[in-house]
């Protein structure tokens, strides 16, 4: 492992890479401060950018926008009272108490150094559980792998917020959305409906950019902008000792149950820090505390959600099945760049993996440094009106889908695949499966087909193969569980 370190830290000192680092983390810190840009829209939005990149700078950069983001979320949530970034949104309530108090200082200071501890825990994480992981992958043959793609599937559609139904719906979705084009079998058109222009299928991009970016700016549109923004000074920013003693159990705690919930499909960053900031309530001697100014209810939540961003990668990156949108992207990045995520990743193209797992230390590093010392600028950037922002981010989107094939029909698709995510979100559909579904279908189509030909037709190797067997009983577990909650909900209470 230290060799593979000192690989990882000579790629990422390289002067390139350190500068895309810090454009990234940067990005990902002004994308948490302001409300009504996830990153999400950020990652979609640059997503086309990174074309003209080389693969390893622009998957830094990208992974720097996303746990970037959780840092800055933060700020706006302690000083203005409002999430910046969903995993934040914990976080407002006792963090927005504190500033009202004249604690913004050390509320600002222990949420940075609680996400800077847990980001480094969670790197290592990655660092220490990947190989091994990785190298039991490379025993994974068509028939695991397929049924390990069936199992993450059916894990996301279950685990999506809202109706399990609706999201094994958006998986299909998802899945019919990835058949389109030449079949590479047989040659055949499917559902091209004869438009030349998707004869190579719906780019990535479009549907990335479309589900996320512009539904999502449709939807902010739809609310007013209240800001009820703490307007006080901040005279002391570091925390005293008490402040660090009462903080330092919480934020282990909290980091603990990030990093489960981060390999999880389907949990991601705001779940664990809820799960996060109920337990510190619970084991708390005095829980009427919280929601009145509770340090450990900044701690604890910032240090879930940023150890959760950091350990999405491990299933990412080994097995390569995302477990969250955000991972679903850069999944897709990867594969645009022509590599194949998965355990090959890690034996295949060492420098990439150790320099992105290098680059996740230095990115915190460079947090802590961008979010203390610079509250005042990341504050006074929350009056620009949201509605000065989206004409330029809408802008970004018609500009990098039409870059990536000179070709006016893919922002065409785009607006509709916007109009689609925003009718999705107003009947509950989370977009995420549909685009798990998108990138996961041919995949598993392919493992299929090379299961069947292996076993010429043969259904019984995915019944017989212990792995792969597991991997079903998984899957038909999920769905077992989700029936008996669908079951539990609809029946009359006595």
């Amino acid at each position: 492992m230290f060799e593979n370190l000192a690989l990882g830290f000579a790629v990422a000192f390289s002067l390139e890479n350190l500068a895309y680092c810090f454009a990234g983390v940067a990005l990902g810190t002004l994308i948490g401060v302001l409300p009504g840009i996830t990153p999400l829209v950020a990652i979609g939005m640059l997503f086309p950018l990174t074309f003209t990149l080389p693969p390893i700078p622009s998957l830094i950069m990208l992974a720097g926008i996303y746990y970037g983001a959780q840092y800055g979320g933060s700020t706006t949530a302690i000083l203005v009272n409002l999430p910046g970034e969903t995993g934040a949104a914990v976080t407002c309530i006792d963090g927005y108490q504190m500033a009202r108090q004249g604690r913004a200082g050390p509320a600002l200071a222990v949420a940075a150094l609680s996400s800077f501890f847990a980001g480094c825990v969670g790197t290592l994480l990655i660092a220490l559980l990947s190989p091994p992981l990785g190298e039991w992958a490379l025993k994974f043959g068509p028939w695991e792998y397929c049924a390990l793609m069936l199992m993450g599937l059916v894990a996301s559609a279950v685990l999506a917020h809202g109706d399990a139904v609706k999201g094994l719906a958006m998986v299909a979705l998802g899945l019919l959305f990835g058949i389109v084009g030449t079949d590479v079998n047989s040659g055949w058109q499917r559902y091209t409906f004869d438009v030349p222009s998707l004869y190579d299928g719906i780019g990535f991009t479009v549907i990335a950019v479309g589900l996320f970016a512009v539904a999502e700016i449709a939807q902010n549109l739809e609310s007013r902008e209240l800001r009820a923004a703490f307007t006080g000074r901040v005279p002391r920013l570091m925390p005293s000792r008490s402040d660090i003693a009462d903080s330092a159990w919480p934020a282990a705690r909290g980091t603990a149950i990030g990093a489960v919930f981060g390999v999880l499909p389907g949990t991601g960053p705001a779940l664990s820090s809820f799960a996060a900031y109920m337990l510190e309530k619970k084991l708390a001697a005095s829980p009427e505390r919280f929601g009145h100014g509770a340090i450990e209810g900044v701690a604890a939540p910032e240090a879930a959600n940023n150890a959760a961003a950091q350990t999405g990668f491990i299933p990412t990156l080994t097995l390569g099945i995302p477990g969250s949108a955000v991972m679903t992207l850069m999944v897709g990045a990867m594969m645009m760049h022509g590599l194949a995520p998965g355990p090959n990743a890690i034996t295949e193209k060492p420098e990439l993996f150790w320099g992105i797992v290098a680059s996740m230390w230095i990115g915190n590093l460079m947090l802590v440094v961008l979010n203390l010392p610079l509250v005042g600028l990341w504050v006074r950037l929350l009056n620009v009106p949201y509605r000065w922002l989206f004409p330029s981010i809408v802008m970004f989107c018609c500009i990098g889908n039409y870059s990536v094939n000179n070709n006016p029909v893919d922002v065409y698709l785009c607006a509709a695949l916007g109009l689609l995510g925003y009718v999705l979100l107003k009947l509950e559909c989370e977009p995420a499966p549909l685009l798990l579904g998108y990138v996961l279908g041919p995949l598993l189509e392919e493992h299929l087909r090379r299961a069947m030909i292996l076993g010429r037709g043969d259904m019984t190797p995915f019944f017989t193969r212990p792995i792969s067997l597991a991997f079903m009983l998984g899957a038909a577990l999920v769905l077992v569980l989700m029936v008996r909650s669908a079951a539990s909900q609809k029946r009359p209470s006595p």
